[in-house]
């Protein structure tokens, strides 16, 4: 399972160009965020380790780019058979990487840049979404329809052990999945390309085993579910979906009604809470001005942006320290790169 690469550095770094950030009629101002082209047609996901954000290229991509907290591009992981979903350690030291074409999982040292491990999980698993809970990783994984479920890794055996098929449902696909930084024993997962759309709550035991503690009530979250969240503490769940046209926070002990919204505008691709949990990061559809918004918990509304491109579904990070939102964006067209914005967030 473990095996060492070295990855070679591209040291070009690409010029950012500025675009304007739209001032909401209450909200403070923003300063004008930059976008810098990538070397990618597409983008699967973005994660910031704080001095460096890696954005992955997709199912298509072999590379997951490796860029400055501001944006410059410094690095690559090459060689990765389709890499997609992100996900960081605690400590921010390791960056997980999703290679679904691979029944991978894919481990680096966030410093080296060095693979130091890569993880099975079997053959036509294609695992596709990563959360942590201590010494568990998590996927969500199914390569064909309702052939989708949840696996995991243990992390604090050696070698680490697999496990698959530990969630009682059965998913149309790949399910989405989100923990809390601060609470390792829920776990949500949301099941994405039905209507109307499902989210499923989870506890943990502390031998790993998943107990289903709810789910939603019909239509309650909506429908072409696109991403979910957790807050640190878990006791908040987010969802971005193609229906309603907002992003909508519902507590995780009752998924019912929601006590929260936030106006993003139709067709919602991404939500993103802060690592203190008192600011959300919420983007919408490309075609419907701007495309990333930020809010406080309660939905006061604080910053907007327009990017130009379409954003990624589930492509928004916050910075470690809350003092940038990173966006990726591709062009459908294929006529352009791919974008990573850097969204300065405003003082409060």
């Amino acid at each position: 399972m473990h095996l060492r690469r070295s990855i070679s550095l591209a040291v070009a770094a690409l010029t950012a160009g500025l675009l304007t950030g739209g001032v909401p009629g209450q909200a403070l101002a923003a300063a004008a965020p930059t976008a810098t082209p990538l070397p990618l047609s597409t983008v699967a996901d973005v994660v910031s380790a704080g001095d460096r954000v890696f954005v992955s290229g997709g199912r298509s991509a072999t590379d997951v780019v490796v860029t400055s907290a501001a944006g410059a591009v410094v690095g690559t992981l090459s060689d990765l058979p389709g890499p997609t979903d992100l996900l960081l350690s605690a400590d921010r030291r390791t960056l997980y990487v999703a290679l679904p074409t691979a029944n991978a999982i894919a481990a680096f040292d966030t410093g080296s840049l060095v693979e130091s491990a890569r993880y099975d999980t079997g053959a036509g698993e294609c695992p596709s979404s990563l959360a942590l809970t201590g010494r568990y990783l998590w996927f969500g994984y199914g390569c064909d329809q309702w052939g989708g479920n949840i696996g995991r890794i243990d992390l604090g055996r050696q070698p680490a052990r697999l496990s698959t098929g530990v969630a009682s449902e059965d998913f149309y696909n790949a399910p989405l999945l989100a923990a809390a930084s601060q609470n390792r024993s829920v776990l949500l997962a949301g099941q994405a390309s039905l209507s109307p759309a499902s989210v499923y709550a989870y506890g943990i035991s502390t031998s790993g085993a998943l107990t289903l503690l709810r789910t939603n009530q019909f239509s309650a979250v909506g429908s072409n579910l696109r991403d979910i969240a957790l807050d640190p503490t878990g006791a908040t769940l987010y969802t971005a979906a193609g229906s309603p046209p907002l992003v909508q926070a519902f507590p995780f002990a009752n998924i019912t009604s929601p006590t929260a919204t936030y106006a993003t505008g139709p067709y919602p691709r991404a939500v993103e809470v802060s690592r203190t949990g008192t600011q959300i990061a919420a983007g919408a559809d490309a075609a419907y001005d701007p495309d990333v918004f930020l809010f406080s918990a309660d939905g006061t509304e604080l910053a907007r942006y327009e990017l130009g491109d379409e954003l990624s579904a589930g492509g928004l990070a916050w910075s470690p320290n809350g003092a940038r939102v990173y966006a990726v964006t591709s062009d459908w067209t294929g006529a352009r790169p791919a974008t990573l914005h850097v969204l300065p967030v405003p003082a409060a």
